[in-house]
């Protein structure tokens, strides 16, 4: 199972897929999978049966996790969508941009 470059609450990009273009907020990870949750990204609909929450019911729209080789990170400083490289700085694991070489963390 590989560590995966792109973390919760990181902002990404959609680069392959039916919402190529989009952007948005990743809600969770899934590495096992190697997939993420994006918002507003992969929205399915669901019937659900009635409960003491929605007690109506009915069909509602969630979003579906997205394999990560579709998405790429958005780097904060230079707001690219950008490839993301790993170093190792006293011990600690730093995630940096391939274009504009700044630390992402």
């Amino acid at each position: 199972m590989a560590k995966l470059k792109i973390r919760k609450g990181d902002k990404v990009a959609v680069i392959a897929g039916k919402d190529k273009g989009k952007e948005g907020r990743v809600l969770a990870t899934y590495p096992h999978n190697e997939r993420v949750l994006v918002e507003h990204v992969a929205i399915a609909k669901k019937a659900s049966r009635p409960t003491q929450q929605n007690p109506q019911g009915g069909i509602i729209e969630m979003e579906k996790p997205i394999h990560v080789s579709n998405v790429k990170l958005i780097c904060p400083k230079c707001s690219q969508a950008t490839r993301v490289a790993v170093k190792r700085e006293d011990g600690a694991r730093v995630r940096v941009c391939k274009k504009c070489g700044n630390d992402i963390d």
